[in-house]
């Protein structure tokens, strides 16, 4: 091999602050990853799928809901989280963008804030006292869903 790129990294191994669960569209990169900072997530584990928190709250299949419950369950183990964050967005081709809500903001806003709960309750039901947040994001900011209590199982 010929090295091609130096760079410095930590040789320390690290305690995750969240596993976050979000799509791929990097529209949405910058802004999030900005609001997780403001949060206190200085080290995330990212599992970016597309759809985000779709994957566990409608896969396609349910081999989509294992790959990704199997790498939080891998930041768990690895790096000792405690959290998981949970991501939507607007347009997200992988829900059909805001075309398949007749392009309504407040109809996908409210479909989306519908599949974080989703998510959510799968995730606290199969991973049991895992600390679950919610967010969906728009063009305009992050808008937090608020989960309430965790559901037994």
């Amino acid at each position: 091999m010929k090295k091609v790129f130096h760079f410095d990294a930590p040789r320390e191994r690290y305690t995750c602050d969240a596993a976050v669960v979000w799509c791929f569209d990097h529209r949405f990169n910058n802004g999030f990853t900005e609001f997780l900072q403001k949060k206190g997530v200085e080290f995330p584990d990212p599992i970016k799928i597309a759809g985000g928190a779709k994957s566990l709250a409608s896969p396609e299949n349910e081999a989509e809901r294992e790959f990704v419950l199997e790498q939080i369950r891998k930041s768990i183990r690895l790096h000792q989280t405690k959290r998981v964050i949970l991501k939507v967005h607007s347009d997200c081709g992988a829900y059909g963008g805001l075309e398949a809500f007749g392009n309504d903001c407040a109809l996908e806003a409210k479909h989306h804030e519908q599949e974080l709960r989703r998510a959510a309750d799968f995730l606290r039901k199969t991973i049991p006292g895992i600390d679950v947040h919610a967010y969906y994001v728009d063009f305009s900011g992050v808008w937090e869903v608020e989960l309430g209590p965790s559901v037994s199982s």
